[in-house]
Order: structure tokens, then sequence, then C-alpha cells
């Protein structure tokens, strides 16, 4: 009897495969139906479209942010920042890190014979560095919230992640897929308590895409919280060492590149006012004051765009900064996460909050919350589960068709 309640019946089937093979499959299933989102996006093409009447695959791979990659692949970081008419400093590559195109001009150089419709060698580099960084983001993810929650929901959370609104990512030419990467094996040895390969990953992170300083964030709250559970958790002078050394780096990486910037093109602010640049449409100005974005967003969008006056903009930011507050504190299946994922939602919403000016690139930015997705695969209906996948393709199309098919410069439409 002791025997047979011991004994648990082998996996059979799907489930008997390697994680990183179902993981694979779910993964290629969702980029081919993204694939098919996109390929229909090009045959509805608006005439104001950037990317024109006959838009292809690589073509949107070679869209919007991409050229920026694409510059600086070829050409590196201007030494004198370009001025608009009114003497104002441009849009230009100081707003985006190295990694990313360097990466993808590596991986490109064996293709330059290759003809790919509306993108060069870079483009196909830059293709293959997103989708398989994407691939193993979404392994990762996996791995990650295994530590959590049972191996069918950590299933479901990488399959929502993988074809969520978003998802076009793993398509273009974006550092995202590359950054998750980085982040998500971040956070999976911190879990681990792997702190030795943070020092690569952090560096690594910072030159990919900014957001380092959000994970610098997460290491001093992350260092306070084991501090504070040190009773429970014994919290040896090791890891105080290396919690402290790597918040220091990050604070360093996450800096490093204003001062870059400045040392390059002879200018202090050079990196700020190339940021700056973005939000000239909407709101003009030459200065950055933290957290000043989403109060200026909040005014513009409920006041002057949608009509319903600055005070009900403001009341709904701090209506959500509340509501997103109680749901890291005291929602179920996200306090199920455990502490690390908790924390470094909570540091990334943070910073957002603190460098960032609300259009339509919020969709984007708000990728790296990515592993909350396991709190919402976490109620075992199937029903459910197919539900929330029917919405995330639902609004995966929506994303694609109003970024690439429709595709035109107003600011609230930019991916």
């Amino acid at each position: 009897m002791a025997d047979h309640a011991l004994t648990q019946p082998a996996p059979r089937g799907w489930k008997a495969l390697p994680a990183a093979l179902r993981i694979g499959i779910l993964y290629l299933v969702s980029r081919a139906v993204t694939t098919s989102f996109l390929l229909l996006a090009g045959t509805l093409v608006s005439p104001d479209s950037r990317f024109g009447q006959s838009a292809t695959l690589g073509s949107f791979a070679m869209g919007w942010d991409a050229y920026w990659y694409w510059l600086i692949g070829q050409e590196g970081y201007p030494a004198t920042l370009p001025l608009t008419d009114s003497g104002e400093v441009a849009e230009n590559q100081w707003a985006f890190m190295p990694v990313y195109p360097v990466l993808a001009k590596i991986v490109g150089l064996p293709f330059e014979a290759v003809v790919w419709p509306g993108a060069p060698s870079w483009g196909i580099g830059a293709f293959l560095v997103s989708i398989v960084a994407g691939y193993l983001a979404c392994l990762v993810l996996y791995r990650m919230l295994r530590m959590r929650i049972d191996a069918t929901a950590a299933t479901w959370a990488a399959l929502f992640f993988a074809s969520g609104p978003l998802a076009a990512l793993f398509h273009v030419g974006y550092a995202e897929s590359l950054f998750l990467l980085w982040l998500f094996l971040s956070l999976w040895v911190v879990q681990r308590r792997e702190y030795g390969w943070l020092y690569a990953l952090i560096p690594l992170m910072g030159f990919t895409r900014p957001g380092v300083l959000a994970f610098a964030l997460f290491l001093g709250l992350y260092g306070i919280s084991r501090w504070v559970r040190r009773r429970r958790e014994p919290l040896p002078v090791r890891e105080i060492v290396h919690i402290v050394a790597l918040g220091l780096l990050a604070v360093i990486v996450g800096f490093s590149w204003q001062v870059i910037a400045g040392l390059f093109t002879g200018r202090p602010d050079a990196y700020l006012a190339t940021e700056l640049a973005w939000r000239q449409a909407a709101v003009p100005g030459d200065r950055f004051v933290p957290f000043e974005g989403f109060i200026q967003g909040a005014a513009l969008w409920f006041g002057r765009i949608w009509g319903l006056g600055e005070v009900t903009g403001y009341i709904v930011l701090a209506a959500s900064v509340l509501a997103l507050t109680a749901l890291l504190l005291f929602e179920p299946h996200v306090k199920r996460l455990g502490v690390e994922i908790r924390l470094w939602v909570a540091s990334y919403l943070v910073y957002l909050l603190a460098v960032f000016f609300p259009q339509s690139s919020v969709f984007r930015l708000l990728v790296p919350v990515s592993p909350l997705w396991g709190a919402v695969a976490q109620p075992r209906s199937v029903a459910y589960r197919i539900g929330v996948l029917a919405l995330c393709l639902l609004g995966q199309w929506w994303w694609i068709y109003n970024m690439y098919a429709l595709a035109n410069t107003a600011f609230w439409t930019i991916p």
C-alpha cells in the first residue's frame, strides 16, 4: 500500500516532452499566427501608411524604431546632435542602446547576399536576434514561474506571453526581445540566489535598452525585504555584499549612457535632450522633471484629446496607482509568484511613472511586467484559459492593425 501511495504515474504524451520542446512548439505556433496577422496587415495598409501600398514582412521588421537601430548598425552615433529648425535637439540615435543593433549587424553579416523584400541584411539579423531571444525569454519565463506555480499554469503563462498583444515585437527590429531575455534571466538567478551571473547580465540589460535603473530599485527593495525577513530566511553576509554591490553596479550602468553621450557629443544633456525630442509633438519643452510626464499626460489625454477634463485625468492616474499597489500587495495569485516578481513589477512601474510620458508606446513599455502572466494563468478552468488566449490574439491583431496596417505618424499611434 505504501509503495502504491508513493508511486506517481509517469508523465505521458504532451507532459512527457521536455519543457524546452513544449515551449518551443507553442512558440512556433504563436509565431505562425503572428506572421499571418502581419501578412494580413500588409494587404490592409492605408493610403497614408508610412509603409506604403507594398508593405512586406521585411518592411514591417524595419519599421518605426527599427530604423534607428539600423542607423546605429550602419553609422554609429552622431558626434554632433541634429537640431530642428527652431534650434531644439531633434530625434537621433542617442535614445537607443548599442547591444541590439551591433548584435543584429553581426548576425546579419552572412546574409548580405540575401534579398529580403523591404529590408537589408541587418533586418535579417535583427529578425533572427528578436525571434531567438523571444523563444529563450519564453523558456526562462517558464522556468522562473515554475519555481512558484505548477507546470501547467507556467506553460499557459508562457503561451500567453508568446501570443500576447505585443507579440509582433518578436518579429521586428526592436530590442525588447533581447532585453526581456536578460531581464528574465536576472530575475531567475535572483530567485535561485545565484547572484554572480548578474555582474554580466546587468551591463547587458543596461546597454540593450533603458530600464536598468528599475532593476537597481528592485535590488534595493529586495535587499530591504531580505533584511526584514532575515530571521525566517537567513541572509548571509556574502549575499548582502552581492546585493549591495549589484545595486551600485545597476545605478552606475543606468547613468553611464548619459555620461557617454555627453562626452561623445560635448553636450552634458545630450541623452535627456534626445529623449525629450520624442515628446515635442505632444508637450513641447526642454526640461525633464521626474514624474512630470504622467501628470502632463493625464492632463493631455483626458483634457485636450478626450474632453473629459484634466481633473478626471488626475483622479484616474491616482486611482490606477492605488489599484496597482493593492494588486501587488494583496491579490492571492500575484502573491503566489513570490517577492522577487512582485518587487520587480513595483520597481518597474515606479520607474515608468518617473521617466515616461504616456502615449501609445505605453503598451510596449509595459511588456517587462510580463511575469504577471503567471498570475493570470493560475485559475484552472480550461474555458477561462482559452478565453484569455483568445483575448491575447484579439489584442495582438488590434495592435498590429493600428501600428502596421494604419501606421500613420500621429503621436498617439506609435508603437
